[in-house]
């Protein structure tokens, strides 16, 4: 089912939740939307679930506009994050309640539960209560009421928050196959950049009510719009310096407070055309440790992530975030040298926050 969404405006009195939302889903995709908390992305997802009506703006669901359709027409199964189970009832009772609403016969519920218990690989707990099942089992279960109703679109409301993060890590990648498998067009809401970069085929970036950026999620990172969407997306988060890009001696150079560094690349050389005042960012793993650098500073902190430690680098008053191996051995207080990859720099104009290499 393709769903198409234009000039989406939510008001709460004076309040605008969300402002002017325009955007496609094809058929079969999986669109996540991102952002942080109060932006806009479950309202817009109530929304296209009939939950709120529309302040302004359409949404189209194939060829119908469903503004004034109820939610029971519209054919949409939804996992909540807190999987709303009904805790007297059976694993089977809770997939079928769907069914049961719709008047489907017994026999016709007893095989679509089962089929779907199945694919979830839940058939061997039909029979149990929710309070006797694991998290990771009780989101199957929501998966599977969703999935029993046969929808054109299913949508997700941050149904991965309340699990632990190695059945998160597992849930993930179930979701994913099983609506590759289905070709169900699906939304997904969460805050969790993670999530949102695994997932998705394309990703509704929001803020403040506002349609951020829409792309897929290789875009959004090595292109990134904004500054917003640029510490937003990635982790550890991007590094953000102000600084004044000048020509000594024929050659680039980036110059703030704490330091002066040389640049050359075809990305310095197109945001030098922009002015000489701009946001500059780099990510970690765009910066190598090593001696004979332009950059050096002192390592503030070290926080080991397993196969990596994460450094907290100052040079005068700016910090760096970089990455080291454990066999580096990197304490706080070691001096280091900093090697920038000019190749993948990020220019910002510091007035907009708007990029001045992916217009």
């Amino acid at each position: 089912m393709q769903v198409d969404i234009q000039n989406l405006t939510k008001k709460f009195g004076d309040v605008t939740a969300v402002a002017d939302v325009s955007l496609d889903i094809r058929d079969g995709e999986f669109v996540a939307f991102l952002g942080p908390s109060g932006c806009g992305k479950t309202t817009t997802l109530l929304m296209l679930a009939g939950i709120y009506k529309p302040t302004d703006g359409t949404i189209t669901f194939g060829e119908r506009i469903v503004n004034l359709v109820p939610p029971r027409e519209r054919n949409i199964g939804m996992v909540f994050q807190s999987y709303a189970l009904y805790p007297h009832m059976t694993v089977f009772g809770n997939i079928a309640y769907p069914l049961k609403l719709k008047n489907v016969s017994r026999a016709d519920q007893q095989e679509r539960v089962k089929r779907v218990a199945d694919v979830m690989g839940i058939g061997e707990l039909l029979d149990r209560k929710p309070a006797q099942l694991s998290g990771g089992q009780q989101q199957r279960v929501a998966l599977g009421r969703a999935l029993v109703k046969e929808p054109d679109i299913l949508l997700f409301d941050e149904p991965l928050s309340n699990l632990d993060a190695r059945l998160r890590l597992t849930m993930r990648a179930e979701i994913k196959a099983l609506q590759k498998r289905l070709g169900i067009t699906s939304v997904y809401v969460t805050h969790d950049q993670v999530e949102a970069l695994t997932m998705a085929d394309r990703i509704a970036v929001m803020n403040k009510g506002r349609l951020e950026a829409y792309a897929t999620p290789e875009d959004l990172y090595d292109h990134p719009r904004t500054t917003f969407i640029a510490n937003f997306v990635g982790n550890p988060p991007i590094n953000m310096v102000d600084v004044e890009l000048a020509q000594e001696n024929g050659q680039v150079v980036a110059r703030c407070a704490a330091f002066t560094v040389p640049l050359d690349s075809e990305r310095v050389r197109k945001a030098v055309a922009h002015g000489r005042k701009l946001t500059m960012g780099i990510r970690a793993e765009d910066i190598t440790l090593g001696d004979d650098a332009a950059l050096t500073g002192e390592v503030y902190a070290v926080e080991p992530l397993g196969r990596e430690d994460m450094l907290d680098v100052r040079i005068g008053a700016e910090s760096f975030f970089a990455l080291a191996t454990p066999q580096q051995r990197m304490r706080a207080g070691d001096r280091i040298g900093l090697h920038i990859d000019a190749e993948r720099l990020q220019f910002f104009d510091p007035a907009t926050g708007k990029s001045v290499l992916w217009e």
